[in-house]
């Protein structure tokens, strides 16, 4: 028993050495014969993009243009098509028109009750039902902290909240035609 322990064992070992040595050789064919802004994601590295400091987001983003262009390089060893030293891509950003998400928060836990959270927000007829009524009796406020501190209520304009840009912030992921599986 012990001598087919070994053996599976070498098996596996060699299997996923040969396996390495053609991944190894079938990605630097497939990244020489690509165009530069055709490379797949960790075959080119790209600028971190200008941050406005009054919206926390890329320089540039409106309500309008909602990505903007960086410099990207392509990888150490990786050759494109064309020879070219760099490339643009775009970045997406979120367009925001002010409303923070920490004063969101706090008015929501401290003044919830009072509808003042959604009158900040943009929401003047709920915040003027949740005056009336002392915030739904306390429950509409706890249901607002909640639905606040997870994002899914942001500002009546349908801009995004001023989160810091390398702060914490929830983000959708998606699965579409540019992720890729493997």
């Amino acid at each position: 028993m012990p001598s087919l322990a070994k053996f599976v064992a070498t098996l596996l070992v060699v299997c996923s050495f040969i396996s390495c040595q053609t991944s190894d050789k079938n990605d630097k064919t497939t990244a020489e014969g690509l165009k530069c802004d055709e490379l797949r994601m960790g075959q080119y590295k790209c600028d971190e993009p200008i941050i406005d400091f009054k919206t926390q987001q890329p320089a540039g983003c409106s309500k309008n243009k909602r990505s903007v262009p960086v410099k990207c390089y392509p990888a150490e060893g990786v050759v494109c098509n064309g020879g070219d030293d760099f490339f643009t891509k775009e970045v997406p950003c979120e367009w925001t028109e002010g409303k923070s998400f920490e004063t969101a928060l706090l008015l929501s836990i401290f003044l919830g009750m009072f509808g003042i959270d959604r009158f900040y927000l943009g929401y003047p007829a709920l915040g003027l039902l949740k005056f009336c009524t002392l915030g739904f009796m306390f429950l509409g406020q706890l249901v607002d902290i909640l639905l606040i501190a997870m994002q899914v209520v942001g500002p009546a304009d349908g801009s995004n909240y001023i989160i810091d840009y390398y702060g914490a912030k929830i983000t959708k992921v998606m699965r579409d035609n540019d992720t890729d599986l493997f």
